[in-house]
């Protein structure tokens, strides 16, 4: 059974249409990614299905329970990091963590909790004080410490620099091996495809696409390209590669091949010349992004 149900979700402020039917299913241990510009209903989405927001039509099934019927009961199966996250300057982080302890029945114990995501150091330190990169792990330990069974990281890396991005990732990561089921919402492709198994990309408050990362890359469609330079003394493999199945074109320039094709073509070129001892060096693949998907499902870029 699905953890997560949403059918039809719709939501309306003033008259103009914020969701416009909204549908999708989140299953047990994945880590399913919301992904859109900013605006294109995202953090509506989240907030209705953990019960922070009501909606006009649909149904929203978070473990069997309806969060607007069993508020309190889905309260207590989920931990959520809100996308606007803040808190007291002068809180320390222990303080916040025994803090949220005490908003659930069946809390974990927060100091074991406060080990395992590497806070122990920083126990006395106050929330005004924390790195950027400290403040996202604070946060996820405080999804954490209800127990639950869904988490929630609403733009997680907004505003971090490269290496407490990768640092964030990690962590994530260490909540999807843990066993919980997570929802993450981000405006970032190569954070969902990093972290994702399945992807719902919503724009102007509709599902366009719901695939896994590669799935989207995928119907992006058109062609792609490899690119390898001949070992010295190597043959032509022109006639080798035009053989391949995929292939739809080749370009040879000096010692420098560029090969065109779709589908799994530069697996198979690879195979093919290795097959027939052809030696080449410097072999990239330059492959169609998460964003050429989003362009082509879309007809704009993602910041658009």
């Amino acid at each position: 059974m699905a953890i997560i149900e949403v059918t039809g979700l719709r939501k309306s402020y003033g008259g103009r249409t914020v969701l416009d039917g909204i549908s999708f299913s989140v299953e047990p241990g994945e880590v399913f990614g919301i992904l859109g510009p900013n605006g294109a209903g995202k953090t509506t989405t989240v907030e209705c299905v953990e019960g922070l927001r009501r909606f006009d039509a649909g149904t929203v099934s978070v473990l069997g329970l309806d969060p607007r019927r069993d508020a309190r009961a889905v309260r207590e199966a989920i931990g959520v990091q809100l996308q606007q996250t803040q808190l007291p300057d002068n809180l320390k982080v222990w303080e916040a963590l025994d803090l949220y302890a005490s908003f659930y029945t069946r809390p974990r114990d927060w100091r074991a909790l406060m080990e395992e995501w590497g806070l122990a150091e920083l126990r006395n330190a106050r929330f005004g004080k924390l790195s950027g990169g400290q403040k996202q792990r604070l946060f996820i330990a405080l999804a954490l410490v209800g127990n639950p069974e869904v988490a929630f990281l609403d733009e997680l890396t907004t505003g971090l620099d490269p290496q407490a991005r990768r640092s964030t990732w990690e962590l994530v990561k260490r909540v999807r091996d843990s066993g919980v089921t997570t929802v993450l919402v981000s405006h970032y492709m190569d954070e969902v495809e990093e972290l994702c198994d399945r992807v719902a990309v919503i724009d102007r408050g509709t599902v366009v696409a719901l695939d896994t990362p590669a799935g989207l890359v995928d119907r992006a469609g058109g062609p792609q390209q490899m690119r390898f330079t001949l070992h010295s003394g190597a043959e032509d493999p022109a006639a080798i590669v035009a053989a391949v199945p995929g292939v739809t074109g080749a370009e040879r320039d000096g010692d420098r091949f560029t090969v065109t094709g779709t589908g799994d073509f530069a697996t198979a070129v690879t195979g093919a010349l290795a097959r027939n001892h052809v030696l080449v060096t410097d072999l990239r693949i330059d492959r169609r992004s998460l964003e050429d998907a989003f362009i082509a499902l879309t007809g704009r870029p993602l910041d658009r």
